[in-house]
């Protein structure tokens, strides 16, 4: 590529850069870049929205620089206050090690492990000890900390913030000068604690890191943050067929920004599709090629192939029907409802009998695992089989 397309590509799925003159310096000095993404493993599965950060770490590598993976088990410690009302609970050192594992095992079906360094900070904060804490904490004052908007309204609030929590974005911010990253990726919704490894830099006479953020992708229903609290989310470890299902059921609105942040295509392969619904194709058959694409990336061209595939009468894991229904379940002001008034309510069961009966003999799936009549749902969207002919998408509102 020449600069021109090398720097339309970085700047495709991007939200914001700063500072993108500085981005075009780096470019043209030619040198291998040091990327940085930080995740902190609060969880231990990864979705669709974790991977629009890697498939931006992915295109840098393609043009040949250098991805730092970074796990944040150090900063896992103290729970990132971003986007919070409350403080967060921090995680244990078992579950961040936990989680960690996993997100090793399944980044790699993005990034290439050639080009990768994959890092901990605690590598390096957990040889600095207490004294230097304290230094690193006198870099920054309360009042720059409350022009984060997270504390700021909190503290309108008088909700509490707790004093560690204002340690978060000082040791992301470290985290840069530890390993002097040139370029950090990250949402929008973590801008504050990207410009504190610029500061961080400039204090310890480092050239300041570009920061490119990239925006929230959107979930199942086009309109909020992918998340699995809401239940709008594609695990990357779903079954094949639920992932392909999942993809092809999203609002048409939704489809060209999951294209630009999530398929590998270039510009000028979307450019042509676009082109080709102006033309009258069907929406349908362009999230199809999406679907077969994402499905192909996690679990390989074969399950791909097959993933959209009905299974006949006798419905099987991971396989969902084309054209499975969605249902919409009204909470009516509860937080939560037993499974067997879903699948009542939601006509897979002929009545709260045979609800019971089904629930009893164990042939009730949610997301392909039996559950029993003890389980709750909240509001949330789910995949959910009754019987062995009987499945539909239920949203719960």
């Amino acid at each position: 590529m020449n600069l021109e397309q090398t720097l339309a590509e970085i700047r495709r799925g991007t939200e914001e850069i700063l500072v993108d003159d500085e981005l075009v310096e780096k470019i043209k000095s030619g040198k291998t870049l040091r990327i940085k993404a930080g995740f902190d493993p609060t969880a231990p599965d990864l979705h669709l929205g974790h991977t629009v950060l890697m498939n931006k770490m992915r295109q840098f590598q393609d043009l040949g620089h250098t991805v730092i993976f970074l796990i944040g088990d150090f900063t896992g410690l103290i729970g990132d206050p971003t986007g919070k009302s409350a403080t967060r609970p921090p995680l244990t050192p078992e579950e961040i090690e936990a989680n960690a594992q996993t997100y090793k095992e399944q980044v790699f079906k993005i990034l290439d492990p050639a080009k990768t360094e994959v890092r901990f900070n605690s590598e390096w904060f957990g040889k600095l000890g207490a004294d230097f804490m304290i230094k690193l904490a006198g870099k920054q004052s309360v009042a720059r900390m409350l022009e984060r908007d997270d504390f700021k309204k909190r503290y309108k609030a008088n909700q509490s913030i707790s004093i560690h929590e204002f340690l978060y974005p000082l040791v992301q911010g470290y985290d840069s000068v530890a390993l002097e990253a040139d370029i950090e990726l990250g949402g929008t919704d973590q801008k504050f604690n990207l410009l504190m490894g610029r500061e961080l830099q400039k204090g310890e006479g480092q050239d300041p890191q570009v920061v490119i953020m990239t925006p929230l992708l959107e979930g199942l229903d086009g309109e909020k943050k992918m998340s699995k609290s809401l239940g709008n989310y594609v695990g990357i470890a779903e079954a094949p067929g639920t992932m392909f299902q999942k993809i092809v059921s999203i609002p048409d609105a939704l489809m060209w920004r999951w294209y630009e942040l999530l398929s590998f295509k270039s510009l000028e392969d979307i450019s042509k599709l676009k082109a080709d619904v102006e033309g009258g194709a069907n929406p349908r058959d362009i999230k199809i090629e999406l679907a077969r694409e994402l499905v192909a990336r996690f679990h390989g061209e074969e399950a791909a192939a097959s993933a959209h595939k009905g299974a006949g009468n006798i419905i099987q894991d991971g396989e969902v029907p084309e054209g499975t229904p969605e249902v919409e379940v009204d909470l009516e002001g509860q937080a939560d409802l037993p499974i067997g008034a879903v699948i009542n309510k939601a006509g897979l069961a002929s009545n709260s009998a045979q609800a019971k009966d089904m629930l009893k003999n164990g042939r009730v799936k949610v997301e392909w695992n039996t559950v029993e009549a003890s389980l709750k749902l909240t509001p949330g969207r789910y995949l959910i089989q009754a019987g062995k002919k009987k499945i539909a998408w239920v949203i719960l509102k």
